[in-house]
Formats: C-alpha cells, structure tokens, sequence
C-alpha cells in the first residue's frame, strides 16, 4: 500500500517554493515537473587537445536530438512527445511522471570550430560530444603611416 508522503518528492523545494517572477513563469514545471534540475545534466571535462562534454538525455532515441553550431555557440536540441493512446491500451492513467516538450541547451565553443571538428556519439542515453581547442586568429596589428 502507498502512503502519501508529509514532505513531498523534495523536502528543500517543498521549503523554498517562492513565486517567480512573472516574465519567467513556470514553464519548466509545467514541461517537466519537479524534475525540471535533472534534465540534459552534463559533464565537461578538459584535455591538452579539447573537450568532452557527456549530456544525459536518458529515454531519447537518436533521432530525437538535434545539434546546431551558429555564431560559435553549440546547441543542442531535444524533443519528446507522448502519445495520448498508450492511455487506451495500457488502462486507466493514475499518475504520470513521463514529460513531453522540448529542451535547448547552448554552449560557447568558439567561431573557429566547425561543424566537421565537433565529433558526437550517443548511447545508453549520453550524448557524447568531442570539441577540440582552437585558437581564434587574432589579425596583426599594423601601424598606418600618416602623409604629410
């Protein structure tokens, strides 16, 4: 038998459950639930040549994800739905935790990578990206010489 919990799934966010401010609003809760700070976490970490950043995106399939690479910045794009018909098969919907809706995240990568440096793979749910390090070609500064 289940019991109805005093504190909730999250005793801190049952505490500190301020109201936001209005340009911001609840869309995320509305998306995602209170699970809304679990989704795309990721790691970056540095070696001597680039990065590896590895995105937890745990129950998309491939070509739910969509990367992008403009003006130096990566994003990285998911989109979720549920159908309305595993209700009629599966029986009557008592709670449901499951989100649908789309998620972005972006990061800095700098204007000299391209879209052929940046390696990605993805399995067991970890988006793994690969970016090397690339210096931005600062031009020589040259005097110019006044007539006169």
């Amino acid at each position: 038998m289940l019991l109805p919990s005093i504190f909730g799934e999250n005793l801190l966010d049952d505490w500190m459950d301020f109201p936001r401010f209005a340009d911001f609003g609840d869309v995320d809760k509305k998306l995602y639930g209170r699970k809304a700070a679990h989704v795309m976490k990721t790691d970056i970490h540095e070696h001597d040549g680039g990065y590896e950043l590895d995105i937890d995106l745990p129950g998309f399939k491939k070509d739910e994800i969509q990367l992008a690479l403009d003006n130096g910045y990566l994003t990285v794009s998911t989109t979720k739905g549920l159908e309305k018909n595993e209700e009629d098969k599966k029986g009557k919907l008592i709670r449901q935790e499951r989100y649908s809706g789309t998620m972005t995240r972006s990061f800095y990568v700098g204007d000299a990578v391209t879209e052929e440096d940046i390696k990605a793979k993805f399995e067991d749910g970890v988006l793994k990206l690969s970016i090397p390090k690339k210096e931005t070609q600062v031009p020589e500064k040259k005097t110019i010489m006044i007539e006169g």
